[in-house]
Formats: structure tokens, sequence, C-alpha cells
């Protein structure tokens, strides 16, 4: 492959950059940019002591690795570092890719995988950054902005048929550094009710990723939308954690953490310990996935695999489900995509009772960016013993959830033998293969809504349209011969001939029968 060599320019003026390829396929260098030491023509490190900058092109060709880093050395002295860039968009042919390109940061610590070096990724969400000890641009972490090698990442998200061509500016300018500010985080514990159903959203995006909000103008929407926990999930950054710390209160846990976006699919790293970084630079193929899957845990969190049949470059899910926790089979409005995730996951849990092996829950989330997206439309809804970190992701975990449109859908669905044991949502009614069991769903917020019963053998019941006030019930008899599993759907009436209507909400299921 072919990668045509920059400029740069600067107080030095023009050079040539040498290229060569480190690490594997998917990533490669470019020669260095230097600047002046600060006791030369920077400045002398004095407060106000002046700036240096250079201006880097270069063409990158279809085909590039997913990953171009730039060097640039940093002398001593330097109190902020400012980036700045720009890229063609030259026409292409319809249906093809047009160009685009991500940007991040990365320090003196060095560009490894999983390594301390990061320092901010923002995507294609700016056009320019800074860092330095005291603040940084959102996306980015302040900190020591230490001399040697630091390292502009540029990630060729798509890249037209005529190559993309770009330019790069980097500023430093020299004095004494600012103070850095400890972080703050949220508690992990918020009020709660004890044992009880809890709501939350544990999918969105601020003004610290792509998205168009504040932490303050989330957290409000999320108290408007009835929600009692959330989760932070910008893309490939922690910037926001010390963020929210302010925002949570008595009535709104917020859990940290974030959406992983590599090129093979989002997934996200949920309730991970403050301060937590995910990095997302491989793919399927490169058999990486699960040394990261571990990292989340470690850190406290949950992998939870995002939108996986969703129809952006980049976004569908190819690592498998063997390392998730749950799924997010329900992503924003409702769309053809997520019932191709529903279907999926219905195949799944035929599978894990067929063979035997543990079964992977369900949740639902916002993935709300900006208006008019709604913040918990669709809300997870958690039975948990309390309400902090441990005891909502225990209830995701277990499967002791359903998903509902909004705030207004509350359900109660349990399978009943007639001894008088019980199982709820995500639990187990260990009864005798020809046992009869009633399965019994109470609904109320769903006005004109069909409920549809599905098991291991498909959909069993469909009942006649819930009436206008949204509220009903709903029985039904089976054995455990007969369904390894029973959950609930509610759905809308829009529908064309046997295509069923958009959700408003489903259950995590009910197993029936001895394991």
């Amino acid at each position: 492959m072919s990668i045509p060599t920059g400029r740069h320019r600067g107080r030095h003026g023009p050079g040539r950059r040498a290229l060569f390829v480190t690490g594997a396929a998917a990533a490669l260098t470019l020669g260095g940019v230097s600047f002046a030491a600060a006791d030369g023509r920077g400045g002398g490190g004095r407060p106000g002591g002046g700036q240096e900058t250079r201006t880097v092109r270069g063409t990158l060709p279809p085909g590039c690795p997913d990953f171009v880093y730039v060097p640039f050395e940093v002398p001593p002295g330097v109190r902020e570092i400012r980036v700045s860039y720009s890229y063609d968009r030259p026409v292409v042919p319809a249906g093809t890719p047009g160009n685009a390109l991500d940007i991040g940061l990365f320090d003196e610590h060095g560009t490894d995988l999983g390594g301390p070096g990061f320092r901010g990724w923002s995507g294609g969400a700016r056009t320019e950054f800074f860092v330095r000890a005291d603040d940084a641009t959102p996306g980015y972490v302040p900190g020591p902005v230490g001399a040697g090698t630091w390292q502009v990442a540029l990630g060729p998200y798509t890249v037209a048929p005529q190559g993309l061509t770009y330019e790069l500016t980097i500023t430093l300018t020299y004095g004494e550094p600012g103070t850095a500010v400890p972080p703050a985080y949220p508690p992990e514990r918020a009020r709660g009710r004890g044992r009880a159903w809890y709501r939350g959203d544990c999918h969105l995006h601020s003004v610290y990723s792509d998205g168009r909000r504040t932490p303050a103008e989330i957290a409000a929407l999320a108290r408007a939308a009835g929600l009692d926990f959330i989760n932070t999930s910008e893309h490939n950054t922690h910037s926001s954690h010390p963020h929210w710390a302010d925002l949570a209160g008595d009535d709104l846990l917020i859990m940290l953490g974030e959406e992983v976006t590599t090129r093979n699919g989002h997934v996200l790293a949920l309730g991970t310990d403050p301060g937590t970084f995910v990095d997302w630079r491989y793919r399927a193929r490169d058999n990486r996935f699960g040394r990261f899957a571990r990292h989340i845990r470690r850190a406290g969190g949950l992998v939870v695999p995002a939108h996986p049949h969703a129809g952006c470059v980049g976004c569908g899910w190819k690592f498998g489900f063997a390392e998730a926790d749950a799924v997010e089979v329900w992503n924003g409005p409702y769309t053809p995509d997520d019932e191709v995730t529903l279907a999926e996951w219905d195949n799944l849990l035929v599978a894990s009772v067929r063979e035997g092996r543990p079964w992977l829950p369900a949740m639902g989330n916002s993935d709300a960016h900006r208006p008019p997206d709604a913040v918990g439309c669709p809300q997870t809804v958690v039975l948990a013993d309390d309400l902090t970190r441990d005891a909502v992701q225990a209830g995701i975990r277990a499967g002791r959830s359903y998903v509902a449109e909004s705030k207004n859908v509350t359900l109660d669905f349990s399978v009943t033998d007639g001894r008088g044991r019980r199982a709820g949502i995500g639990e187990r009614l260990e009864a005798d293969a020809g046992a009869p069991v009633a399965v019994r769903l109470e609904v109320s917020g769903a006005p004109r809504c069909t409920v549809r019963l599905v098991t291991d053998q498909g959909t069993l019941l469909t009942s006649a349209p819930l009436p206008v006030t949204g509220s009903g019930t709903v029985e039904w008899h089976t054995t455990p011969a007969h369904a390894a599993y029973v959950r609930a759907e509610l759905r809308h009436e829009t529908a064309a001939g046997a295509v069923p209507g958009a959700l408003a909400a489903f259950t995590n299921p009910v197993f029936l029968g001895r394991r």
C-alpha cells in the first residue's frame, strides 16, 4: 500500500517526512514533528513565554490503516497543547463513502493498546482541541504536559476513492503550568426504596463526545423521564467522569462508563470504576476484545454490546456474545434493526435452553445525542435490592428487568404453579415437565397495545388490543414441557398486514422446568 508523504511547515521551514508501519497492519506512524527547546525560541518556559506552531499536510489513500499517528516532540516548559485539523470532502458517486476523519491525542507515555498514554478522543465531533494541566476540551483529559514524544491519532473512518487530504496544525504554548484540579466523582449510592423496580437509561451522549447536551441538561431530562439511574457512555473517552459529581442526588444514581466504539461494533462499558478508560483500537480479527471485556469487568463494569444490527458504518457487532453480560436489544426509537436484534436475541435464548448454557439478558437504552432524541426512550426497568451501582448491575446481569418506551408503561409478569410457587422476570419456576403453570401479565400505560407471549416454540398467544385506558391483564396456561421459557411483548397497533407493530415494552424471560 502506498501512502503519500506529507510536509510540515513551521519556523524551521518545509521538510520531507518518512513513513513507517508500526505493529499490526491496522496502524501507521508518520515521521515526527519537532519544536524548539523551551530555553531557545520557544520562550524559555516563562509565563506568557510565547507559542510555536507547526502545520502538517498529507494524503491518505483508500485502504489506509485504521489509525495513523503523527508524532511531535514536546520540549520542557510547555503549558498547553492545541491541535486543529481539516480535510477535504470531494464529491463521490451515490452509494460510495466519502471522507470522514476522526482525531485524538496520546501523550509521552505512548500509543500502546490499553497503555497509559491516552489523553483524549473527539472522533469527528470537533475540529480543534486543547490540553493543559488544569483544563481540556471536552473529550480530552487534563493533566501534566510532559516533555517527550506526543502523538496525534488520526482515524480515517471512511476514505473517498480520490483519497483524503488533511491539514493538521499543532500549537505549543510555553509558560508555567496551571494547577490541576483533583477529580470528584458521583457517589455509588442514591437513596432508593429498598428492593424495588428502578428505571434507567444506560446509553447517553453529551458534549464530552458527539452529543449536543451538557451533563446538566441530561440529568434534568433523566429526572423528567422518571429515571432512577443513568450511565455515562461517551465514545472512546472517559473524560466526562468528573463532570457528573454535582448532578447526582438522592433521586438519581449516576454510573460511569464508556461506549467503546470499534470499527466492528460498539459495546457499553456499563458502571465502571471512576476514571476507567477502555481502548477501542482493534477489530474482531485481532482477537483482542476478550482482553478488554475482562478489563471492563475488573473495573467493576458490565459488558453490553450496543445496537448490534445498526446500519451505520462500523456499528454492526462482529465480536460475538460470549463475553457479554447483557445485550442492548432496543436502541432509541424502535426501528427495523431493533426488530432484527430482538429476533436474534430470541434465537440466543432458544440455543441457551437447548444447550443448557447461561442465557443473555436484554436491555434497552435511548442512545440520546441531541434534541429531539428523548432521554429514557426506551428505558430498562430493573428489580434491584437498592439504588446502588452494585445492586443495579446485579439486576441487569441476572435479567431481572423489562424494557419500556417511557415511564408510563408498567408491567408485572410472573408464572405460578399449582403449589403456589411463583417466578418473576429473569427467574426460574422449578416445576415438573407436565405440571400446569399459569402465566400472568398485568399492564398499565399501554393503550391499544397488543400483548404477545413468546416461548422457545415461537409466539403462542396474541391478545386483543388493550383498552384505551392502557391497563389490562392477560393470562395463559402451559407446561414446562411445552415452553422452556416465556417472555412478554407489548406491541403498538401500527402494523402492515402480518408485520408486528413497534414495541411499547418487552420483558426478559421467565424460565420453566427443572434445570
